[in-house]
Parts: C-alpha cells; sequence; structure tokens
C-alpha cells in the first residue's frame, strides 16, 4: 500500500509546487504590468542615467583639475630650473637636480645630453621616444631607487636647455588615477544603490496601488452583478486614486438613487394607476350593461373621456419629472423676469381664487431677471399655486379670510419664488418626502390630484441648480423655490 500512495503524493506535491510558482508568476507579471511599476521604472531609467552622467562629469572633472595642477607645478619646477641654468650653468643644475631628487615625494627629474646619456635625475626607465620630442608627454617610468622595479605612470614634460642638454620633470599620476578609481567605484555602488531602491520601491507602490485597483475591481464586480449598494473603498489620503473613488461613489449613489426612484415610480404607477384604469374599465363595462340609449352612451363616453384626460396628465407630468431630473429640458435655458411670470400665474388662477373666496395677493413689483427655463419655472409656481388653492383654509375663528400670497424677490444671486397659504400645512416630519411621486398625505386623499405637483416642482428646482423650500407660515404651508440668478451653473443653495 505504501508503494501505491508515495507516487500519488509526490505527484501531488509537484502540482501543488507548479499551482504556487503558477500563481507567483501570474501575480509577479501582473504586477510589473501595472502603469506605477512602468512609470517607476522609466523614472528609474532616467534618474539612473542622470546620476550616471552627472558622476561621470564630476570624475572627469576631478580628473581634469588635478592634470591642470600637475602641469602648474611642473611649469614652475621647469622655470626655475631654466633660470637656475642660466645663471650658473651646468654644473649647478645638475647639484640642484640631484639634490631635489633625493627628497622623499619628490617629482621626476632627468637631466640628459643631446645624445641621451644621463647627467642626473631619479629616473631610471622611461617610455621609448620620450626625450626625442619636447613638450607634454604621459609615459610608463621606473625609479632608481625603486628595488622591486614596479612601472609607474606619469604626466612629463621635456624641456630642451641651449647647447643640446634635455631637462625632463614631471609628476607621479597614482594619486589622479587612485581618486578616479574611488569616484568611479562611488559612482558604480551609488548607481546600484539606486537602482536596488529604485526598483524595491516601485515594486512597493506597484503592489499598494494594484492592491487598491484590485478592491475597486471587486467592488465594481459586486456593484455589475446587481448589488448597487457597494461603495469603492478610500483610505483618506485624498491622492488621485482617492478622489477617483469619491467622484465614482457619487455616481453610484445618484445611479441607486434613480434606480430606486425607477423602482418607487414602477410600484406607484402599479398601484396608483391601477384604480382609475379599473374604475375607467367598470364604467365602459357598466354602459354595456346598463346603458338604454343615446344619453347613457354619450355620458359614459364623457366620463371615459375625463378619466382618460386625468391619466394622460399624470403620465405627461411623470415625463417632465423624469427630464427635469436627468437635466434634458427640451427648452432651451434663457435669461427671462421671474416676477413676470409671478404676475402670468396670478392672473390665470385669480378667478378660481374669487370663486373660492380666497383673497390672491401678488407681490412682484419690480424686475426679477433670472436664467433658466421658463415654461418649467411657470409650470412649478403653477403647480404651488394650485396646491394652495386645494388647501388654503380661513383661521378657525374665522377673523382672517382664507388668503394665498405669491411674491418674488431677489436675495444676494438668488431669486425666490414663494407661495404662503393659510391652509393646514405640512407636518415637518413629512416635509423631506412629500416631494416624492404620489405622495398623499391623509389630509389630502379627498381632494383630486395625483401627487405629483411638489415632486415636479422639486425636479424643476433641481434642474435649474435649486431648491424647494417648505416651511411653515403660521399657520399654513410657505412654498419657496430658490433658483440661482445666473442659471444652474452656480453652485446649490446650502438649503
Amino acid at each position: 500500500m505504501a508503494t501505491v500512495q508515495r507516487p500519488r503524493s509526490r505527484w501531488a506535491w509537484v502540482a501543488a509546487m507548479r499551482s504556487w510558482v503558477w500563481t507567483r508568476t501570474s501575480a509577479l507579471g501582473k504586477l510589473f504590468n501595472t502603469t506605477a511599476f512602468k512609470l517607476t521604472l522609466v523614472y528609474l531609467t532616467v534618474f539612473a542615467l542622470f546620476a550616471a552622467f552627472l558622476l561621470g562629469y564630476f570624475a572627469w572633472n576631478t580628473r581634469r583639475l588635478i592634470t591642470e595642477q600637475i602641469t602648474r607645478t611642473v611649469d614652475a619646477e621647469i622655470t626655475g630650473l631654466s633660470e637656475q641654468y642660466n645663471q650658473g650653468g651646468i654644473r649647478r643644475l645638475v647639484f640642484i637636480i640631484d639634490s631635489r631628487a633625493r627628497r622623499p615625494g619628490s617629482s621626476l627629474y632627468l637631466l640628459t645630453t643631446f645624445t641621451g646619456d644621463g647627467l642626473a635625475g631619479n629616473v631610471g626607465l622611461l617610455g621609448e621616444g620620450v626625450l626625442e620630442h619636447s613638450g607634454w608627454t604621459e609615459t610608463v617610468y621606473r625609479r632608481l631607487d625603486d628595488a622591486e622595479g614596479t612601472e609607474h605612470h606619469a604626466l612629463v614634460r621635456v624641456f630642451q636647455l641651449p647647447s643640446g642638454f634635455r631637462l625632463l620633470v614631471g609628476r607621479d599620476l597614482e594619486e589622479r588615477e587612485r581618486l578616479y578609481d574611488v569616484i568611479l567605484a562611488a559612482g558604480q555602488w551609488s548607481i546600484a544603490l539606486v537602482i536596488i531602491l529604485g526598483l524595491a520601491g516601485g515594486f512597493f507602490v506597484a503592489r499598494r496601488v494594484l492592491h487598491r485597483v484590485d478592491a475597486m475591481t471587486e467592488t465594481s464586480r459586486t456593484i455589475m452583478a446587481g448589488d448597487l449598494t457597494g461603495r469603492l473603498p478610500t483610505q483618506g489620503s485624498e491622492d488621485e486614486l482617492d478622489r477617483l473613488a469619491v467622484n465614482l461613489n457619487a455616481m453610484l449613489e445618484r445611479i441607486e438613487a434613480l434606480m430606486r426612484g425607477f423602482k418607487e415610480v414602477s410600484d406607484n404607477i402599479a398601484h396608483d394607476l391601477k384604480t382609475p384604469l379599473t374604475r375607467l374599465r367598470n364604467r365602459a363595462e357598466e354602459a354595456l350593461r346598463s346603458a338604454h340609449g343615446e344619453g347613457d352612451y354619450r355620458a359614459a363616453l364623457e366620463g371615459t373621456i375625463e378619466e382618460s384626460d386625468e391619466l394622460i396628465r399624470t403620465f405627461n407630468a411623470l415625463l417632465m419629472i423624469a427630464s427635469a431630473e436627468s437635466g434634458q429640458a427640451s427648452t432651451p435655458m434663457t435669461e427671462f423676469d421671474a416676477a413676470e411670470s409671478v404676475r402670468g400665474v396670478g392672473e390665470l388662477y385669480d378667478p378660481l381664487a374669487d370663486e373660492k373666496g380666497i383673497a390672491l395677493t401678488i407681490e412682484a413689483a419690480g424686475p426679477t431677471p433670472v436664467r433658466g427655463n421658463r415654461e418649467l419655472v411657470t409650470q412649478a409656481l403653477a403647480n404651488l399655486v394650485d396646491n394652495a388653492i386645494k388647501y388654503a383654509r380661513p383661521d378657525q375663528a374665522g377673523d382672517l379670510p382664507a388668503e394665498i400670497t405669491v411674491k418674488a424677490s431677489v436675495d444676494g444671486d438668488r431669486v425666490l419664488l414663494s407661495v404662503a397659504d393659510r391652509g393646514p400645512g405640512i407636518p415637518e416630519a413629512d416635509r423631506s418626502h412629500v416631494v416624492d411621486r404620489f405622495v398623499r398625505l391623509e389630509q389630502s386623499r379627498s381632494e383630486p390630484g395625483s401627487g405629483l405637483g411638489l415632486s415636479l416642482t422639486s425636479a424643476v428646482a433641481h434642474l435649474h441648480g435649486g431648491v424647494l423650500r417648505l416651511e411653515d407660515n403660521e399657520p399654513g404651508l410657505k412654498a419657496t423655490l430658490v433658483l440661482p440668478r445666473g442659471g444652474p451653473d452656480l453652485p446649490q443653495p446650502s438649503e
């Protein structure tokens, strides 16, 4: 049994190792393919090339400065030795060179005849043909006192004296080469360290970015699967990924709100429109079953047309709300006088208010310019006045008549269009959701309507970058349409 299980365990171990290697290789490949890692490599390459150029320039410049110091020193010595030769002749020059050549760390000296025979100095061997040409030369040499016979490099100058004598003065280049090698070695180690740290930093940054992108991707998959409550994670660093996540989360919240509104509208249509459709069908069926003449059929058709018109108005209101909330109103934004619209709505509803014994007061004397969709703003204001006429009541004591005040005013960079009545008002707890579609409070169930007036008004305010503000009129309700004077491009009011 053991001989059978052992190969299986070995193959299982090999398969596990292959899976682990493949997983790690895929993870590294995914990491190396990230934009952050590629950008890090680009920046690292540019920085490494710049550092190499800078270190190379520094090494070359250092070498050049040392060479210049050597040439100045050698030129000064040759000038001094030439003066000594002019003053004391060859014997004095030989004595001075012999004296200087014996000093520790001295320069290189060699005095020869025109045939090349040495007279004084500390140089035992030179490169071939060095003494044949005057001027500067880099050559190999060997000192007379060097027992090991090691060859060195030097920068020498050959100077021809009168009578054919040749004078060679130079300096060893070992210090220059040593300093040059030190700088190059330091540069190489520095560049290697920069590359290592750059790769490590790129690996860390890419891994961190990839981790955040993977988290966003996982959340996106959850959202695409249908869970619109998912939000992209943020770390509070306010970097570009955080800003992207915040904007996408705002978009997701908007999409979730729209989908929730769509679902609510669908549910509301299914419930609130079922009653008038059922009533419409029952009326037609009743006419078919019990009508006895042309008059009965005409009455049934008139009722059917009335119900159909109400349904059409409801659907038109829904379409107008959807158009306003999506920001795709068909009429362009133009500048118009809101006070004139207020006066027009007052004239339209004044006969209806008189018929119900309601005093309709219009306060819109001066011009009130505002940029927006005139038709939609007028429709929204008309909805507010229509609601006020439905619910306006005199006070309980009967001392004050039913009254509605429609007012247009300017508050800084905003235009306020308000409609105030003395009706039952709206409780503060219900003001946040009465602007939803088909929402009707208990006291308004007996009144005609579909519950879309305030929803349309709120959508129009949102389209213009404004807000619908509902306040207590003590008693009654004061509904104020707050619109920015410059149009929807201005920031929305804080209310």
